[in-house]
């Protein structure tokens, strides 16, 4: 009996623009030593970032097979990948609906014996080396080349490798995580409410009857791993006129341009993302400010620009242009109101911050439901950057009032597939310095 050779395959695919110019990496690993035994890649022409990432695996699993073609069954290929699609697709949990992914998918099915080949999500950060691999072959295919494995540096930038450990053939190792936060819920549970029971996790035996009412799993008590959220990073639009005078500037006033300062901040926050590296895609609100400030990232990152109505700025009605203190002068009952009560609206017919809420809200649902796994720059304003925060950490309305959002901030928010969220960065403005 042949002895069984285990590898790694970690691959990626990339678009600049989705669609746009596209490109895919992979790469093969030894499991056992954590050495490098092949490298592919490839500019694909224009395709969305599903299809460069479907390329890759399908890459990643010739070159395997490649390696030793005689192993038949005695070959055990652990597939890891940043792509949540791709991964939940092929290990089945996913149904493939998309009419190009079909066909991508079958084909990558049929490299291996589906016995042979186990997948697992891992973050970004632990896939740098097939990115790498697939933004070289997008370099060279925008500059007329072929991508060429011994100029490639890739494997430079890759975090280091430590072996596979021997567990077998390769599973889900998602389960295990899921199992241990199961564990770690149930035992937080338990010391909230003074009860200690024992949780059974598998599904093949049967649970302890308990008289606990099963509460709904939030925070740190969610177990499933859900892999990789969709990540917003939420840009405030730079400066215009109105911004150093604090006036209200919304949706139903004038559409202000950003001004010298203003585009000079779009350019020093395109600078940030650009060395970042992390953001896949642009949306941004439809006000000029924000399409001015989207527009500068997007040209220094090579990526198209969506726009989202649901991401524009409250319409404050009478008091567009004005103070807050000259709106105090003219309006001060409604605005005592208005500060009071989010159910109120700016006078003459704007919107109230519950309507704001609600529009933002499903914006943010949908945006979720599009992006899942991806990251996304979305250009937009202060109601609607402070109301995502304050959903996610389930503040009262009064909290958009305690939060600092300076002209072209950065706040994040991460959105995981059971509907939890993190706020995991709120006003830096670092990269304006």
């Amino acid at each position: 009996m042949s002895a069984v050779r285990r590898l790694v395959v970690e691959a990626d695919g990339g678009s600049r623009g989705n669609p746009g110019p596209a490109g895919y990496g992979a790469v093969v690993i030894d499991a056992a030593t954590g050495e490098t035994l092949a490298e592919a890649a490839d500019y694909i022409g224009v395709a969305t970032n599903n299809v460069a990432e479907y390329r890759g695996l399908i890459a990643g699993l010739t070159a395997a097979k490649a390696l030793f073609p005689d192993a038949g069954d005695a070959l055990e290929v652990h597939v890891r990948m940043d792509s949540k699609l791709v991964v939940e697709q092929m290990s089945g949990r996913w149904k493939i609906k998309h009419p190009d992914m079909k066909p991508l998918a079958a084909r990558a099915a049929a490299i291996l014996p589906p016995s042979s080949v186990a997948y697992e999500w891992i973050p970004r950060a632990q896939n740098k080396h097939a990115d790498r691999l697939a933004n070289e072959a997008m370099d060279a295919g925008r500059d007329g080349r072929q991508w060429e494995a011994s100029a490639s540096t890739a494997e430079l930038d890759a975090p280091a490798r430590t072996p596979l450990p021997d567990r077998g053939p390769p599973g889900d190792a998602a389960a295990g995580a899921a199992k241990a936060r199961a564990a770690l819920a149930a035992a937080r549970g338990a010391a909230e409410t003074g009860t200690l029971f024992e949780v059974n996790t598998e599904a093949s035996e049967e649970p302890e009857p308990t008289d606990v009412t099963a509460a709904p799993q939030v925070g740190w008590a969610a177990a499933p791993d859900l892999g990789a959220p969709a990540t917003f990073v939420l840009l405030r639009h730079g400066e215009t006129l109105l911004t150093p005078e604090k006036r209200f500037s919304g949706s139903g006033g004038t559409d202000p341009e950003l001004s010298a300062v203003g585009r000079d901040q779009a350019a020093r926050a395109a600078v940030h993302f650009a060395a970042l590296g992390t953001v896949q895609e642009i949306v941004s609100s439809p006000l000029r400010r924000c399409r001015e400030t989207a527009a500068a990232v997007a040209d220094r990152l090579g990526l198209d620009v969506r726009i989202e109505d649901g991401l524009r700025e409250t319409d404050f009605g009478a008091w567009e242009g004005l103070t807050f203190g000259e709106v105090r002068e003219r309006y001060g009952d409604a605005l005592t109101t208005w500060l009071a009560d989010p159910e109120t609206a700016p006078t003459g017919g704007g919107e109230s911050f519950a309507e704001v809420a609600e529009r933002v809200a499903a914006t943010r649902d949908r945006l979720t439901a599009r992006y899942a796994g991806r990251t996304v720059l979305l250009v937009t304003h202060v109601t609607p950057i402070k109301t995502l925060v304050r959903l996610a950490l389930e503040a009262p309305a009064k909290a958009m009032f305690r939060m600092e959002l300076s002209a072209a901030s950065i706040s994040t928010v991460a959105y995981y597939g059971d509907g939890n969220a993190s706020v995991r960065l709120l006003n830096d403005t670092s990269h304006l310095r």
